[in-house]
């Protein structure tokens, strides 16, 4: 029986086992949307971790959602991420970059003077922003045109290739949690009746051309997607995700991706199952149907459900979350007043096991 403590094989990139660490916004990073030394130490007390996904990693000046988010697309950018790659290799560790357009999911107060959220269509997201002016409610974005669309591909392609450059083992594309490419997948944000709408098929289409742009740059091997069906995180309705799912699967297979990383959200396990029949590659899974991902949840791997799982808090409060799981516990309790913003308390300050 394989268990989330053997190692396995990323289409080449050998991890020491099957716990990941699940991609987490931190809102911490430097200057000018850099990672720190402070990023850097967070991440490398981590490394036990078979893989590291990053905090989501906007490919564009467009494409920031959150206060205090980091980039890959300055050239600053770029030389911060370097120390951290290199710290976590130190430890032995392998990290991928999470590469996240939040689409209209942000607020004009966050991105350079005249620009807005764009979207595929101009559909306001209900709810709220935090920003240094305090809580914001989203607004209509832009509905992108097709050249703008051509050129966020070309953004997400350029970010993942600066990825690379960094030292970054991989990238994971987000096409999750509400952000632009579950937007274009989502029939509630995508209205359109173009070739990038309209159909299953068109909803799929960005999300696919995302992904294709990204592997031919790269290498297929190098290049992951994390998608979230029928998650309402972010003001998606996804009533009927089966067939656009399956036919996102069936143009991905075919292009040898490091792995494909499922959010499950209550009551898609079947999804899951169908999407593995798809996709014969590595399937990473977040369970989340009942809340956070649990202790014992690992056992997905047990049942040959998934191949890997990823943990998100409590990988946050236990930076040595492997040796926790194989030694059942203890665990420290995460600080939720602490997961967005600040400094080192609630980021570097969980202790390890061996100094409980």
């Amino acid at each position: 029986m394989t268990t989330a403590f053997d190692p396995i094989d990323l289409a080449g990139t050998p991890l020491a086992n099957r716990i990941v660490m699940a991609p987490m916004t931190r809102s911490r990073a430097g200057e000018g949307g850099t990672a720190t030394e402070l990023t850097a130490a967070y991440y490398a007390q981590r490394a036990s971790a078979g893989l590291i996904v990053t905090e989501g990693i906007q490919p564009s000046a467009v494409g920031q959602g959150y206060p205090f988010t980091p980039g890959l697309h300055s050239a600053e950018q770029v030389a911060s991420w370097r120390k951290v790659t290199d710290a976590v290799h130190a430890e032995g560790g392998r990290i991928f970059a999470q590469i996240m357009h939040a689409g209209r999911i942000g607020h004009p107060v966050l991105l350079p003077e005249g620009l807005v959220p764009v979207a595929p269509s101009p559909v306001r997201a209900a709810g709220q922003v935090f920003t240094a002016e305090g809580p914001k409610d989203f607004v209509e974005p832009h509905e992108l045109t097709d050249d703008e669309i051509r050129q966020t591909i070309a953004d997400f392609v350029s970010a993942s290739r600066n990825a690379i450059e960094a030292g970054f083992d991989g990238v994971e594309l987000h096409g999750a949690n509400g952000y632009l490419i579950h937007q274009f997948l989502a029939p509630n944000t995508n209205l359109r009746t173009d070739a990038w709408g309209g159909s299953d098929e068109g909803r799929v289409r960005f999300a696919a051309e995302v992904v294709k742009a990204v592997a031919a740059e790269i290498g297929g091997a190098r290049t992951a997607l994390r998608i979230s069906p029928s998650n309402p995180y972010n003001d998606i309705d996804e009533p009927a995700p089966d067939a656009v799912y399956t036919a996102l699967a069936q143009e991905i297979e075919p292009l040898g991706l490091a792995y494909l990383h499922i959010l499950e959200d209550a009551p898609i396990r079947e999804l899951t199952l169908q999407l593995r029949k798809v996709f014969t590659g590595p399937v990473l899974i977040n369970v989340h149907s009942d809340g956070p991902t649990g202790p014992d949840d690992h056992t997905v791997i047990d049942d040959g459900i998934a191949d890997l799982i990823s943990y998100g808090v409590l990988f946050l409060a236990n930076p040595d979350l492997p040796a926790r799981l194989k030694a059942g516990g203890p665990f420290n309790t995460p600080d939720p007043s602490t997961f967005f913003g600040g400094d080192a308390k609630g980021y570097t300050d969980y202790p390890a096991l061996d100094a409980v």
